[in-house]
């Protein structure tokens, strides 16, 4: 397996500031640019074409958080995170109001597939717009949740860096595994709430 954080010239941590990743992935993949590889020979066009390749994927992973955390879990443990089963105790409570309110959106949608007249489409649009308003409610909470457990990886970089004693590191790769967990419930709400925005408008 690849090695990201190699690939990238970086250490294996929890945050990378995204803007000084962006700025070294076009710096370092520039090398490998098929623009810049025209006049080569086959097997050197190969070669870039693959290690281009590579710096896209390292870049896709590395610059967002929860496929940063997963591959470095990974990277140090030599085993993929488990795979989330339950929900958290402390998202139960996102977890029903987002199940509710999906499921409010696709009986709704329903509905209004159902009816063919201008009338009682109308008559619905006022029932859409406040399903819309709660949801985009429920996706500025999970937004929130997202930038403090941002500001949380930002915390614990420092601390990792600066740590490298194996019980600390272990415990910290626990508290990881922990936002990889949360990570992964929230893009997921995420996901479903913008697919039943996007089906609300239509």
């Amino acid at each position: 397996m690849t090695d990201f954080f190699s690939l990238f010239e970086e250490q294996r941590r929890p945050w990378l500031e995204p803007e000084g990743l962006k700025k070294k992935f076009l710096t370092l993949s520039a090398r490998y640019h098929p623009d810049r590889l025209h006049n080569a020979s086959e097997a050197e066009k190969q070669a870039g074409q693959t290690r281009y390749a590579e710096f896209n994927a390292g870049y896709n992973c590395l610059r967002e958080p929860r496929h940063r955390l997963g591959h470095l879990l990974e990277l140090e443990r030599g085993a993929n995170p488990k795979n989330v089963h339950q929900v958290p105790s402390d998202l139960m409570n996102v977890f029903i109001e987002v199940s509710q309110l999906c499921r409010e959106a696709d009986s709704f949608v329903a509905k209004k597939e159902a009816v063919s007249s201008p009338l009682l489409k109308v008559q619905l649009f006022e029932t859409g717009q406040t399903l819309a308003e709660n949801l985009m409610q429920l996706q500025r909470q999970l937004v929130s949740w997202l930038e403090k457990i941002a500001q949380l990886l930002k915390e614990m970089d420092e601390q990792w860096l600066q740590n490298s004693d194996f019980t600390r590191r272990q415990t910290m790769l626990k508290e990881l595994e922990d936002h990889y967990c949360l990570l992964s419930y929230l893009n997921r709400w995420q996901v479903q709430i913008q697919e039943r925005l996007v089906r609300l408008t239509l």
